[in-house]
């Protein structure tokens, strides 16, 4: 199997390849060096390893099961024995297929090593070898904060991932059946991303409490290319942060600018905002989930539109904005003067109602707001909802609520 290859699936996505979650590439690294560290390849003297690593491998491939049964292939990067330290080490890239992934090419490492030594007469994947550990190398986050499924101050390395990790090891240790002398009392495997501190700052991982790298994720295995796995999963867990420390009302809003625009008017705390994207109808379900007192909502006008005429989806590729509807919309709202003309996107109005005077277009966009509003209180039912429509100059002009 080619790595990094899965067919796509969905008619939405039939021209975009799928890949590999980092939980996965880091479950074929760990399997890779368990199998480099049984079968005592690439070993030489402790000379020539104090000087660094042995020797390099390239090439050759690991098979490891996925959650729901399949088995994927990868091709290992790099594989080497740590002579003096009794480790073994091997690495894969991600191939994230056509999703727009930050983590897409980098190189996953896991170093394996056995760990103390316990009462003699097993061998490898018996009882003692069961205790599998995995902590965190270089370049992935660790835990700040409580509400994720993890404790503070452990690796950054989802439940899933490490039930992959700790299958795919397990699997190696019972294929190469070495005896031992004295056996091991378990394994411990260390997952790194060598480029992981530079690229957390690309994600949302500060907001969640994880500090100093990535995270490993993924729960299938599988990237699909522009699914809404990754968004939906890291607003839940923004809200699990935000209610474990203590808050009772959410921040939702479309993108960093909207964002940005109520944090320099209303200081909540960092935890407090959770960017839902497109996903309107997921993240309100979500704040009644949590059991929020309330909810804020902000986005700029073309987003805070389709809210209004009730799209629990906002992304183009849901559907592009149907201007002349619009334009009646808010003809009904207050401003009839667009009605009957032809539009070709949603700021052309917007300049129109903007340029007129301040009394006529001010109600306009506070209706915006209060239909927004009303949108989303049908689905939140019972939490309130506050609306801020935030301007191209990314500032609030107009909220209800």
């Amino acid at each position: 199997m080619k790595k990094g290859y899965t067919p796509a699936v969905g008619s939405k996505s039939r021209h975009l390849r799928s890949g590999y979650t980092s939980g996965a590439c880091a479950a074929a690294a760990a399997k890779g060096a368990t199998l480099l560290l049984l079968s005592g390849a690439a070993r030489t003297s402790a000379a020539t390893a104090a000087r660094g690593p042995a020797r390099e491998d390239r090439g050759g491939a690991v098979e490891v099961p996925f959650p729901d049964g399949s088995r994927h292939a990868f091709t290992i990067e790099r594989a080497w024995h740590e002579e003096a330290g009794g480790a073994a080490c091997a690495s894969v890239i991600k191939d994230a297929g056509d999703d727009p992934d930050v983590t897409h090419g980098v190189e996953i490492i896991a170093r394996v090593i056995f760990r103390d030594t316990a009462r003699g007469g097993a061998a490898p994947g018996e009882e003692e070898l069961s205790r599998v550990v995995i902590k965190g190398g270089e370049g992935v986050g660790v835990v700040t904060r409580p509400g994720l499924p993890l404790a503070i101050g452990e690796a950054a390395i989802n439940p899933g991932p490490r039930a992959m990790v700790r299958e795919a090891v397990m699997e190696a240790l019972t294929s190469v059946p070495v005896p031992f002398h004295n056996p091991p009392a378990g394994i411990e495997v260390t997952i790194s991303v060598p480029r992981g501190t530079s690229l957390a700052g690309k994600t949302l991982n500060s907001r969640l409490g994880i500090v100093g790298g990535i995270s490993i994720l993924g729960t299938s295995g599988i990237v699909r290319p522009l699914s809404s796995e990754a968004w939906t999963a890291t607003i839940a867990a923004s809200m699990s942060v935000a209610r474990a420390m203590g808050r009772k009302e959410i921040v939702l809003s479309a993108g960093r600018s909207s964002e940005r625009a109520h944090m320099a008017r209303y200081a909540f705390p960092e935890e407090a905002y959770v960017m839902m994207g497109d996903y309107v109808e997921y993240a309100l379900l979500e704040t009644k989930k949590h059991g929020f007192d309330r909810v804020h909502l902000c986005a700029q006008w073309a987003k805070m539109l389709k809210i209004a005429m009730a799209t629990p989806q906002t992304h183009v590729r849901h559907g592009v904005i149907d201007v002349a509807r619009a334009a009646a919309f808010l003809g009904d709202l207050g401003f009839p003067e667009l009605k009957g003309r032809e539009f070709t996107t949603a700021r052309e109005m917007f300049e129109l109602i903007a340029a007129a005077s301040g009394s006529a277009r001010r109600p306009v966009f506070s209706h915006v707001c209060a239909a927004a509003k009303d949108f989303a209180e049908s689905i939140t039912r019972g939490v309130p909802v506050s609306v801020y429509l935030v301007s191209y100059e990314k500032e609030v002009m107009a909220q209800h609520g």
